[in-house]
């Protein structure tokens, strides 16, 4: 095998890469680049973990050794997330979440009781 042939595609990398990311932040593992918050959507994040496995089989057996190391590592710490935080939307909000969203429902009432207008949608 020729050196060219040993080295990752740079191409493939960033692809693998970008939907990592793509899944960790629709996991709320990470922030959004765009909003800076961490935002949580596990429909998504399974979508793209799929999209993960479909890529390593489509292109099982003409991948370098690096590059199939480095999609199996990924769909592997990817999947172990999806789990985790399955797990926890199961189990419900954590303390600091609930506290978040107690603090939502209180700006959404004003100070008189009733409903704050200026806050509906």
């Amino acid at each position: 095998m020729s050196e060219s042939e040993k080295k990752m595609d740079a191409s493939f990398f960033q692809l693998i890469v970008s939907l990592q990311m793509a899944a960790m932040q629709q996991m709320g593992k990470i922030a959004s680049p765009v909003s800076g918050k961490i935002e949580k959507n596990l429909e998504q994040a399974r979508v793209s973990i799929d999209m993960l496995a479909m890529i390593a089989e489509k292109t099982d057996g003409n991948l370098t050794p690096d590059e199939k190391d480095l999609i199996d590592r990924v769909l592997f710490e990817l999947r172990m997330n999806f789990v985790d935080e399955t797990k926890k939307s199961e189990e419900g909000p954590a303390e600091g979440e609930e506290e978040e969203a107690e603090g939502k429902k209180q700006d959404e009432v004003s100070d008189d009781g009733k409903p704050d207008e200026k806050n509906k949608e």
